[in-house]
């Protein structure tokens, strides 16, 4: 990579760090574990920068990488914790509290309770994203997205409605 590559590259970086440090920050509650987040989703940004053929937005294609490098850590993770000893495993589930506002506060609860490819499209589609963009994001169709969506908003009404969270 060249010099203004680089320079390009950490600009990019700069002007999305908000983004990447949500997504850290939704999938993990430990401060080690966000930076740890953080350090791998740039360096497989930079390992994918040279191939970057600018035909998504920028910020499209800064969270397919950083949801896909999410997503595979989670894997390993999960993998990992299957072969430690029933004992040894934490049990305790935190929630990332991002929101001063009560209502907003719950729904990222509610959020954190689903797995890991829903959590990526409530956040997406929190952000604005169409079902279009969220399906190349993600690597699904459309009517996947739709009907996963559905299911989703179900789960969350279901997981509002068992944890007594009240409208206001």
């Amino acid at each position: 990579m060249n010099q203004s590559d680089k320079k390009e590259f950490i600009q990019l970086i700069q002007a999305h760090q908000r983004l990447i440090n949500s997504l850290c920050a939704i999938y993990y509650t430990a401060p080690e574990d966000r930076k740890d987040c953080r350090q791998d989703i740039v360096l497989q940004l930079w390992r994918a920068y040279p191939n970057f053929r600018h035909e998504s937005k920028v910020s499209t294609w800064i969270y397919q990488v950083a949801l896909h490098t999410i997503l595979n850590q989670n894997k390993k993770e999960k993998r990992r914790v299957a072969t430690e000893p029933y004992s040894e495993v934490n049990l305790n589930i935190g929630v990332v509290p991002i929101f001063a506002d009560d209502a907003v506060q719950q729904l990222q609860q509610a959020i954190n309770l689903l797995a890991d490819v829903d959590k990526a499209l409530v956040i997406l589609y929190l952000e604005g994203y169409s079902h279009r963009e969220i399906a190349d994001i993600l690597h699904l169709t459309e009517t996947n997205v739709s009907t996963r969506f559905g299911r989703v908003k179900a789960q969350l009404q279901k997981i509002f409605k068992i944890k007594h969270y009240e409208p206001r």
